[in-house]
């Protein structure tokens, strides 16, 4: 994990794509964009959380133990950051 805030939000954007295997919308990802949901231009669904969080699980040592969890802390990739940044080892 970058200490650099906005370095480490653009490494989550990339984690993010890799890990649902998405190419980045027009114009890119923005750090407060929806990831989820009917106004979500990635239009991810539950299988993609699932291999977000093994992702991030594998790559920053943080389970995210339940679809609840997962849910909130993939609201955006700013929320994502801040959620990992509190639970870094």
């Amino acid at each position: 994990m970058s200490n650099n805030p906005e370095a480490f939000r653009t490494e989550l954007k990339n984690m993010i794509l890799e890990a649902v295997e998405k190419a980045a919308p027009p114009g890119g990802l923005s750090d407060d964009e929806t990831l989820f949901g009917p106004e979500a231009r990635l239009m991810l669904d539950s299988l993609d959380a699932l291999q977000i969080s093994m992702e991030i699980q594998k790559r920053y040592g943080v389970r995210m133990p339940d679809s609840k969890e997962t849910r909130r802390a993939l609201v955006s990739v700013a929320h994502l950051a801040e959620y990992l940044a509190a639970r870094r080892k």
